[in-house]
């Protein structure tokens, strides 16, 4: 299997074409390829970046960009500006490759976020970010090593918050997704920098426990902390009640590529 824009022979850190899959977002308007076995990126990228208020030309830094995903969805909804930062190579190198086929000028840079190449130590007008979801010792370890790195803390949650506020510019916003039981973690893993900051839990079913959380801050903010309505993700109880379907609401996110509203009062 050759797929389209393949690394010449010996070029490139990313895994053999049988290795990856190639998947449509954004009800393929992108195809993004993606190691068939390791992280792999589902709705929580599509949601950060349809949560990000950004402009065209805006200039929009993602730390742990994995493949590309949420900066690829948000440079294709707005026409922003994206860089990503990622520490494993091969996906750094995914990335590259996924913003070429899809047309997208998008700068990876390969690197440790508490040590940020120069390229990366400018001001920006939004960031963005995925931290791992499970602290260091909790939980069983993933067996393949990308999965693990993806998922598994190396550094805490306020080393992912300074970094990414030290580059924000003033006024500008920070946009992050992790899991409903992190969010205590990462409000004090923020300070007095950022703002105005809202948090939309996101419900697999109605009636159910949020298992995600988007969280919106602003450098400088000094608006009021909201706790935003639920959105919900599926509808239906359970599968059995149709649960399998998505909502027309985050039907419009993943497929429609439009944006949050939840937030748009910010």
């Amino acid at each position: 299997m050759t797929l389209p824009d393949s690394p010449p022979p010996g070029q490139g850190d990313t895994p053999p074409d049988d290795d990856l899959t190639d998947d449509g977002f954004l009800g393929g308007a992108l195809q993004i390829l993606q190691p068939r076995r390791g992280y792999r990126a589902a709705t929580d990228p599509v949601m950060l970046a349809a949560a990000m208020p950004t402009r065209e030309g805006e200039e929009v830094l993602e730390l742990g960009c994995g493949a590309g995903v949420a900066s690829l969805c948000l440079a294709h909804r707005t026409g922003a500006r994206p860089t990503g930062v990622e520490l494993q190579p091969a996906y750094a190198a995914l990335a590259r490759r996924n913003a070429a086929r899809n047309g997208i000028a998008m700068e990876v840079l390969t690197a440790d976020l508490a040590r940020l190449p120069p390229e990366a130590r400018r001001s920006f007008d939004h960031v963005m970010m995925n931290p791992p979801f499970f602290a260091t010792g909790d939980g069983t370890p993933a067996a393949d090593p990308g999965r693990e790195t993806a998922n598994r803390e190396d550094l805490p949650l306020a080393t992912w918050t300074d970094a990414a506020t030290r580059r924000l510019r003033p006024g500008g916003w920070l946009g992050v997704v992790h899991l409903a039981e992190r969010l205590p973690d990462l409000l004090r893993a923020l300070d007095g920098r950022i703002g105005t900051v809202s948090v939309l839990p996101l419900a697999g079913r109605a009636g159910r426990p949020a298992g995600r959380i988007l969280l919106l801050g602003r450098k400088g903010g000094r608006g009021a902390f909201r706790l935003l309505p639920p959105l919900v993700m599926h509808e239906g109880a359970d599968h059995e009640d149709g649960g399998g379907a998505f909502s027309p609401e985050t039907l419009r996110i993943l497929r429609g590529g439009e944006p949050l509203t939840a937030f748009r009062s910010n």
